[in-house]
């Protein structure tokens, strides 16, 4: 009877989220819509006095900056979720430990199993300091599975043999113990651009063609982690999701608050479709025609789901849970029960929704997980040149970012 409880609260609960992420990004009409519109923007006013305040303290030196003395480079965003950081940041890492250097991906771990309190509370009362990151991977093995990871952390330590993945709140712990611990030279801040304890760093900040900054209000009643105008503190910016058609009014805006600062034009290029069972790849071209299903628990589920239809298959089944939702056995066995009822060919989700999937899972239907990579569309011929350019220009020793008002010290 609890479980059942359990269960219709947790369904309850995702329903009235699923609700907001649609009144957020304008997706409904109707009066409780407006109502509840409302009440959203008058917090927005609450979080934008607070995001002005901590940048402003953090400006004015009030609250306290780092500097680690390697090369730092933040990926991140302005707004929640979609904007495909995690191929971006495995490519980065991939081109510079390819260089030569020693380096570590620092992530804060969204939704990781978090380390128990009495663990916590017994360091403080012991004077022992804050706890050690956790070590996702020390560059040779994966240490941790996704649910103490994370998605994205436990998903790059699968990709890139030969990185540290760290998992701390704390940006600046982590890499401090990367430093001392594993001899780390270089630090890539995942998710990390409004993360402002860390100093002289690189920012590269990504901003999603299909909707940059969607309705253009702070949260919770948009997409905005922080005003537009905070553009200015980006090094570098990538458009991701780009089609390759060039966008006027988006390139405007960018160089209207910050004049110098490189674009560089990407896409998120879907490889191929991977077997979860079997890990065979699969060509795109077994899409053509085929009956299938789609499910996802990620940010943007139109994206995804689009271009598996573009790509020639049938979607005929759906299923969408908030972003990093965690199946549970039911959930799965409901997904796999519906496909088959539909009488489908098989089921695709995402590599982000794989990792969350355990291996032993009874699957009664093929399902597949498509690999997406990213591509230089414009800004620069490839990406390893985009990496040079940015992280290895000439005298790179001691570079200063004069838009950015950042300086980036490297060892």
């Amino acid at each position: 009877m609890l479980k059942c409880l359990s269960t219709r609260l947790r369904e309850s609960f995702e329903r009235f989220a699923l609700f907001a992420e649609d009144v957020i990004m304008d997706r409904r009409q109707g009066r409780e819509v407006t109502i509840f519109a409302g009440f959203l923007k008058s917090l927005s006013f609450l979080f934008n006095g607070l995001v002005q305040l901590r940048l402003w303290l953090y400006d004015k030196e009030v609250l306290r900056k780092r500097h680690l003395g390697c090369l730092v480079v933040v990926v991140g965003n302005l707004t929640v979720g979609g904007t495909g950081k995690t191929p971006v940041v495995e490519k980065f890492a991939r081109s510079l430990a390819a260089r030569g250097r020693r380096v570590a991906i620092l992530s804060r771990g969204y939704k990781s199993k978090p380390v128990p309190f009495w663990k916590r509370w017994f360091r403080k009362i012991s004077h022992m300091g804050d706890p050690p990151p956790k070590v996702v991977s020390d560059g040779k093995t994966v240490l941790l599975n996704s649910k103490e990871a994370g998605d994205e952390p436990y998903m790059l330590a699968q990709n890139l043999p030969g990185v540290m993945v760290f998992v701390d709140k704390n940006r600046v712990n982590s890499g401090s113990y990367a430093i001392r611990k594993y001899g780390v030279d270089t630090l890539i801040l995942d998710d990390g651009f409004q993360y402002l304890p860390l100093k002289g760093r690189l920012n590269l900040l990504l901003i999603d063609k299909t909707n940059p900054f969607g309705n253009k209000q702070l949260l919770p009643r948009g997409i905005l982690r922080e005003p537009i105008k905070h553009l200015k503190r980006a090094s570098y910016v990538f458009i991701t999701k780009s089609n390759g058609v060039s966008d006027p009014i988006l390139e405007e805006t960018i160089h209207f608050h910050n004049p110098e600062v490189d674009i560089i034009e990407c896409a998120h290029k879907p490889q191929y479709l991977q077997d979860l069972k079997t890990a065979e790849q699969r060509p795109l071209s077994e899409l053509e025609g085929k009956r299938i299903g789609v499910f996802s628990a990620i940010a943007d589920h139109y994206s995804f789901e689009g271009f598996l239809r573009r790509s020639g298959a049938q979607v005929l089944y759906t299923r969408r849970f908030l972003d990093h939702h965690r199946y549970t056995d039911d959930e799965l066995k409901h997904v796999f029960e519906s496909a088959v009822s539909k009488e489908l060919d098989f089921l695709v989700t995402t590599e982000k929704d794989a990792v969350r999937i355990p291996k032993d899972f009874p699957k009664n239907m093929p399902l597949y997980y498509l690999r997406l990579e990213i591509d230089i569309l414009s800004g620069d011929q490839d990406f390893e040149k985009a990496v040079s350019r940015i992280c290895f220009p000439e005298n790179w020793t001691e570079v200063t970012f004069n838009h950015s008002n950042s300086s980036l010290s490297a060892s």
